[in-house]
């Protein structure tokens, strides 16, 4: 079965700590992204997001990143956990960032 609690990395660096899963499957955490754009230092980002608990473990689940603490933008992560053949959990995911723009005439490039 498939914890999303702990600490996970992806391909360019970035972590994120998910603190626990409770038996609904919510769940809140830190991302502690290893890319950005903005102007400021990057510093670590609250999360939360809920994971569907089926019965052979490989579940879907989804989060958002309220990255406050340094940009004015925000990301939705959407994946699955899949556990490969030497019982290792792997999370494949998507997402979508949505930056802040100053008119609904700029809204094209604000995702």
């Amino acid at each position: 079965q498939c914890n999303l609690a702990g600490w996970w990395q992806n391909d360019l660096g970035s972590r994120m700590h998910v603190f626990s899963v409770n038996s609904q499957g919510d769940f809140s955490g830190e991302y502690h992204t290893a890319v950005s754009s903005a102007q400021k230092p990057i510093k670590p980002s609250p999360l939360c997001g809920t994971q569907h608990l089926d019965e052979d473990g490989q579940s879907t689940f989804g989060f958002t990143v309220n990255w406050k603490r340094f940009s004015d933008s925000t990301t939705v992560f959407v994946g699955q956990c899949f556990v490969d053949n030497n019982e290792k959990e792997i999370l494949q995911t998507a997402w979508l960032l949505r930056q802040k723009v100053n008119s609904l005439h700029s809204d094209w490039k604000a995702t």
